[in-house]
């Protein structure tokens, strides 16, 4: 069994910066692709970016490459996303969620486990 928990959301002002944190329990965390998906009220579970186990891989959406950064550190099991430059159409609810079958995916079915959110609002 594995728990995600979010931290770090809140409210920023367009063009500012957050970075949210993800701490997972488990002891094969290196072993799991991390991910980070947000959801915007009316709108379903987008894709943000996914981390490789298998190796420095990442992929991000179209719409937050180059402005969100995710990491991860093994050895606190930690995994994080750290967004610049802001827009109010980032609004939503973010959850990190860890793949146990695969390397890193687009899609949301191919994670396992979820964290319960953190929201991150953008004032504009």
């Amino acid at each position: 069994q594995v728990q995600l928990v979010e931290s770090g959301g809140g409210l920023v002002q367009a063009g500012g910066s957050l970075k949210l944190s993800c701490a997972a329990s488990g002891r094969t965390f290196s072993t799991y692709a991390m991910g980070w998906f947000r959801q915007a009220p009316g709108k379903e579970r987008e894709f943000v970016a996914t981390r490789s186990w298998r190796d420095s891989s990442r992929y991000y959406a179209d719409s937050v490459k180059g402005r969100f950064t995710i990491s991860r550190d093994n050895a606190k099991n930690m995994v994080y996303l750290q967004m610049n430059s802001l827009k109010p159409e980032d609004t939503a609810v973010y959850y990190c969620a860890a793949a146990t079958r695969n390397s890193g995916s687009r899609n949301a079915y191919e994670y396992d486990y979820w964290g319960q959110g953190t929201q991150v609002t953008v004032s504009s």
